[in-house]
């Protein structure tokens, strides 16, 4: 079992992200931004940080893809790519973590 930060691809979600997917993909901020503002992308969340600006953003883009967006304390955008299989049960743990709650 690998430990964060050791993934296979070197894409890792920041450290203040309370999970660990897998299998990520890092995309680019232009195709990040463009894959989740077409109309068929659905947000699945929106969370924000307890005591910061951090924020993080789940989007199903495909019927098995998603794509995650943390937006860092000074307004960066950083964008995510993986399977939703290997997502779809942290969305739960991301509710019930005590340092983020869920967004509008």
């Amino acid at each position: 079992m690998a430990t964060r930060g050791q993934h296979a691809s070197g894409a890792t979600l920041p450290d203040i992200v309370p999970f660990d997917p897998p299998a990520l993909t890092r995309l680019s901020w232009e195709l990040g931004s463009r894959v989740v503002d077409d109309e068929a992308s659905v947000r699945v969340g929106r969370w924000e940080r307890v005591g910061s600006s951090w924020s993080l953003s789940v989007f199903r883009v495909t019927s098995e893809t998603v794509v995650v967006r943390v937006r860092t304390p000074i307004g960066r955008q950083r964008f995510y790519g993986a399977a939703w299989m290997d997502l779809e049960d942290d969305v739960p743990e991301l509710d019930a973590a005590p340092s983020w709650e869920r967004g509008g």
